[in-house]
């Protein structure tokens, strides 16, 4: 047996709301270890921090300048996901990053050339795609089970997150919406189980100019709507199977499938891929009805942090780690040419790519 692995030592970026789930899973994995956590509200910071038996640390240049910090981990709010990534890598630690990479192409295209230019690593959110969810779905795919993929459907529908989240502003500003927020789980799974996008053709809209937050200490309090919260369109992939999506917080009810990829010989239903597993099914050509597909692949009963623990693996061993900061680029891309192509009312080419990413081992 192989020595086991230095722990990477990891500084959190941000004690909110998605924390608690990093954490858990950061407790489980014996190649992480945290070491320090910085927020903007000192007393999150110490909770999360007394938790682990880390250390509440007073900032983010306090987080970087600490040698016991290997990676960071960016758990801020959209906006300035870019700026915290651009000041880790100038410290020269590796980042992994909750979804999106950045609110722009720009400050995502930054990102990648800082970190190649100092020789460190960039992972992004989600991570969910390593499930067993997308990956038995992907493995159905690989071995032709449903024949050559033509078309697949990803819907995610809500009436807003304004319904449950205490702070909900951040979804509905530069960088949030239906789209950048939920997009990357639906993007990532069909890039994973049909490759790339080369085109796509979309629609969308903003309803309401304002929503009300209806739990906590600010119920009842409203807020300006900047993004569209309804967006729908057609993903062209360079396999030439199509994809149709839609992404809503504008809808009170629905009995949509959440990811399903239509072939010559079959059709494959995957569970919601904002989550890790679920039941999955298969609906054979010339048969009468859908039938269960056992699970075929790893990271069962997973959580939020796999890919950074994966991550750890591949700095380690020297290869390529599966939540990268490429596919996290395109799946940017393929959502802000969406919008694009929405706002100006016509298909639009998607000017990145990436390489259809390994299946997990």
């Amino acid at each position: 047996m192989g020595e086991p692995l230095t722990p990477l030592r990891i500084g959190v970026v941000g004690a909110g709301k998605i924390s608690g789930q990093y954490l858990a899973t950061l407790a489980t994995k014996e190649g992480l270890r945290l070491t320090a956590v910085t927020d903007l509200d000192p007393a999150r910071a110490k909770e999360a921090a007394a938790a682990a038996g880390a250390e509440a640390v007073g900032s983010l240049a306090g987080l970087l300048a600490r040698d016991d910090v290997d990676a960071v981990l960016n758990l801020t709010v959209p906006a300035v996901h870019a700026e915290v990534a651009l000041a880790a890598i100038a410290a020269g630690k590796h980042v992994y990053g909750e979804k999106p990479l950045a609110a722009t192409r720009e400050e995502a295209t930054a990102v990648l050339a800082a970190a190649r230019a100092v020789g460190v690593r960039i992972g992004c959110a989600p991570d969910t795609m390593l499930g067993t969810g997308v990956q038995t779905g992907r493995k159905a795919v690989d071995d032709g089970l449903i024949g050559t993929p033509v078309a697949a459907t990803g819907f995610m529908t809500t009436p807003g997150h304004e319904a449950w989240h205490p702070d909900p502003e951040f979804y509905y500003r530069p960088g949030g919406g239906p789209l950048l927020d939920m997009g990357p789980y639906y993007i990532s799974a069909l890039v994973h189980l049909l490759g790339p996008v080369a085109m796509v053709t979309g629609a969308a809209s903003a309803p309401r100019a304002e929503r009300e937050i209806a739990s906590g200490p600010r119920a009842g309090q409203r807020f300006a709507v900047e993004v569209d919260t309804h967006v729908t369109g057609v993903l062209h992939h360079t396999n030439g199977a199509l994809s149709t999506l839609l992404m809503s917080f504008d809808i009170h009810g629905a009995r949509l499938p959440r990811i399903e990829v239509h072939g010559t010989e079959g059709s494959l239903s995957l569970p919601d891929p904002n989550t890790f597993d679920g039941p999955l099914q298969v609906w054979p050509a010339r048969s009468h009805g859908w039938q269960p597909l056992p699970v075929s692949a790893d990271h069962e009963h997973a959580g939020r942090g796999i890919g950074l623990a994966d991550l750890a693996v591949a700095l380690a061993t020297g290869r390529p780690h599966l939540a990268s900061a490429e596919l996290a680029e395109h799946v940017l891309d393929v959502m802000l040419t969406l919008l694009d192509s929405a706002h100006q009312g016509r298909t639009l080419a998607v000017t990145t790519t990436c390489e259809r990413p390994a299946p997990v081992g």
